[in-house]
């Protein structure tokens, strides 16, 4: 059972690791910006259930026993490049709206955003990072429910504030040609949140 110090500690870190920007947070954003709120809600849920499961996993040593291998690892790293870089080319080649919706184009399903947790590099630091500081050695798994249970319950409001800034973005960039510059620069910035995973160790 995590004290009091502890869970307010860990609350503190879940919040400013989920907050701050990474792969999951941006395309959100450019999820609402493209596909609005109610079209990216099973995206959120992919992104917070996928990330308390591999929480869960890690903890219990295999997500750790993986990351710790030298070819799993040089495995992971380049399986996520390669899929980030495609995710950034679908957003920055991302037509309007209007023609998406007409191009049959949807958002990201709750099984892809779960799965994609674990070619995240952000995620992955962030769990390695949680159940290694916070989950008590005397108590393993309650530990590591209760780390689960706070990182579920702020990353789901949290990736849903960035889905609703990317939808009040929406409104600001009305013409296609405005749409299109945004959509890069997310392109981009997902491109450049590689940049841990390509200097890291493998």
């Amino acid at each position: 059972m995590l004290d009091t110090g502890t869970l307010i500690a860990l609350a503190v870190f879940a919040l400013v690791s989920s907050a701050t920007p990474g792969p999951n947070n941006l395309m959100l954003m450019a999820s609402g910006t493209n596909f609005g709120f109610a079209r990216s809600s099973a995206h959120m849920l992919g992104v917070a259930l996928g990330f308390v499961a591999m929480i869960v996993v890690v903890g219990s040593g295999v997500g750790l026993a993986i990351h710790s291998s030298y070819y799993a690892g040089l495995t992971l790293k380049v399986a996520s490049t390669v899929y980030m870089l495609y995710l950034a080319w679908k957003i920055a080649t991302a037509p309007p709206p209007n023609v998406e919706l007409r191009a049959g184009g949807k958002p990201m399903t709750f099984v892809q955003a779960a799965a994609f947790q674990w070619v995240n590099p952000k995620a992955w630091a962030m769990a390695l990072t949680a159940t290694a500081v916070y989950v008590p050695a005397d108590n393993q798994a309650l530990g590591l429910v209760q780390v689960a249970v706070v990182f579920g319950m702020i990353n789901l409001p949290v990736v849903s504030i960035w889905t609703a800034l990317g939808v009040q973005l929406r409104r600001l960039l009305d013409r296609p040609q405005t749409l299109r510059a945004f959509n890069v620069v997310m392109a981009l910035l997902l491109v450049a949140s590689l940049y841990p995973t390509l200097t890291m160790e493998a």
